[in-house]
């Protein structure tokens, strides 16, 4: 047990990735009710082009004078991708059969993970991305490194942000009448494809600091990295409460205390030895998933109409 503290540490960081990725799925889902399976690939765009921006910077520059620009041009990228999606993948399928538009964002999903194989240099193999430093600070006997500071607060500074956005800003108000009733919003004069355009940059903001933390945090990125963060995002808002935001990023921290948790223990419990590790983290967060709802099928918080947006 000396080591839970550490691993549950380690499932707050992991979880607060998720939750910035879960974000963008909850906001579209509560405002045109689409699931967008490219989301993933929108997290990694924005870290591919933070790392553009890093190799255009002259060499020897500090990381932390550097990270600003990085962010500016990872969101950028992601959020130029992701409206881009909804102008011209998304919107004419909004009348469609539900089916159309979740596999365009499939088709979607699968093109931009090609476009960056493709056409960026090296992205077949895996790109090494820049670090805030490797030496941990120690909370106790908790090891806590840079990169995860960042994380944790990117992460709160996000939260917050859309939270006070959403409350009290008039674009905010408009957000949740079209969660709400889009054609009665529409009808009170609201221009609802402003309002979805917004969703879907906000969410692509936070895909892309999202992407720039697991960079920073790992250290490499690749071309198909989206795929596996965007499920397990997906997950996580699923669990949190689909179409609430406090709910994505309550899933998102469930869900990454869990698997780090999940990965450290079983394995030492009798008979289950085969079943821990790293290659397990996937199953038992799957598991976890179904398990909540087979006792709460609206999800830990529920959908929530008026945080929704």
């Amino acid at each position: 047990m000396h080591t839970l503290p550490q691993q549950l540490a380690n499932g707050l960081f992991l979880g607060s990735m998720y939750g910035l990725i879960a974000i963008g799925y909850t906001m579209v889902y509560g405002i045109v009710q689409l699931i967008n399976f490219a989301h993933g690939e929108i997290f990694m765009t924005g870290a591919f082009g933070a790392l553009t921006v890093w190799n255009c910077l002259p060499d020897g520059m500090n990381i932390w004078a550097a990270l600003p620009l990085m962010l500016i041009g990872g969101a950028i990228v992601s959020v130029l991708i992701a409206v881009g999606a909804e102008r011209f993948a998304y919107r004419p399928l909004r009348g469609a059969p539900r089916l159309a538009p979740l596999i365009t964002a499939i088709g979607l999903s699968l093109a931009l993970q090609q476009a960056i194989f493709v056409w960026y240099p090296g992205a077949d193999n895996a790109k090494d991305f820049p670090q805030l430093g490797t030496h941990p600070y120690h909370l106790g006997s908790i090891a806590i490194q840079r990169n995860d500071i960042f994380l944790v607060a990117a992460a709160v500074v996000c939260m917050v942000g859309l939270a006070a956005f959403v409350r009290t800003s008039r674009t905010g108000r408009a957000m949740q009448a079209t969660a709400q009733d889009p054609d009665t919003a529409q009808l009170m004069g609201i221009d609802t494809n402003r309002i979805i355009v917004i969703a879907f940059a906000i969410g692509g903001l936070f895909a892309a600091v999202a992407g720039v933390a697991f960079g920073l945090k790992y250290g490499q990125i690749t071309y198909n990295m989206g795929f596996q963060a965007g499920l397990k995002a997906f997950t996580a808002a699923v669990l949190g409460g689909i179409g609430n935001i406090y709910g994505a990023m309550l899933g998102g921290l469930v869900l990454g205390i869990a698997e780090a948790c999940a990965t450290a223990y079983i394995a030492n419990i009798p008979g289950m030895h085969q079943l821990g590790g790293q290659g397990w983290a996937n199953v038992w967060a799957f598991v976890l998933l179904i398990v909540v709802l087979l006792v709460r099928p609206q999800g830990l918080l529920g959908e929530r109409v008026a945080d929704r947006a």
